[in-house]
C-alpha cells in the first residue's frame, strides 16, 4: 500500500495508521458504523497523485486498532474503492460547517 503520513489540522497520523484505516474500511466489519462510504467531492480537491476514485472515506483515529466505532472525529482518509489505494485525507477542522478541507501529506 505504500506509505503516507498525513497531518490533518495539528493531528498527525502515521502511515501505519493512515493504512490501518484503509484495511479496517476494506474489512467490511465496522460497516454498522456507516463507514465506509461514498465520498462524492463536492469540494473539487485533486487527488490524482494518487488515484482517479472512486472515493470512498474512513475516520481517521490515532488509537492503536483505528476506528472502530463511535464517534468518526474530524479526519477522513480518502481510498480508491476498486483497490483500496490510498487518495488523500481530508478534515472538517479548519472548515466552515460540515465541509471538508485537505489534510497535508
Amino acid at each position: 500500500q505504500g506509505g503516507v503520513s498525513v497531518n490533518c489540522g495539528g493531528t498527525y497520523y502515521s502511515s501505519t495508521q493512515v493504512n490501518r484505516a484503509i484495511n479496517n474500511a476494506k474489512s467490511g466489519q465496522y460497516s454498522s458504523t456507516g463507514y465506509p462510504h461514498t465520498y462524492n467531492n463536492y469540494e473539487g480537491f485533486d487527488f490524482s497523485d494518487y488515484c482517479d476514485g472512486p472515493y470512498k472515506e474512513y475516520p481517521l483515529k490515532t488509537s492503536s486498532s483505528g476506528y472502530t466505532g463511535g464517534s468518526p472525529g474530524a479526519d477522513r482518509v480518502v481510498y480508491d474503492s476498486n483497490d483500496g489505494t490510498f487518495c488523500g485525507a481530508i478534515t472538517h477542522t479548519g472548515a466552515s460547517g460540515n465541509n471538508f478541507v485537505q489534510c497535508s501529506y
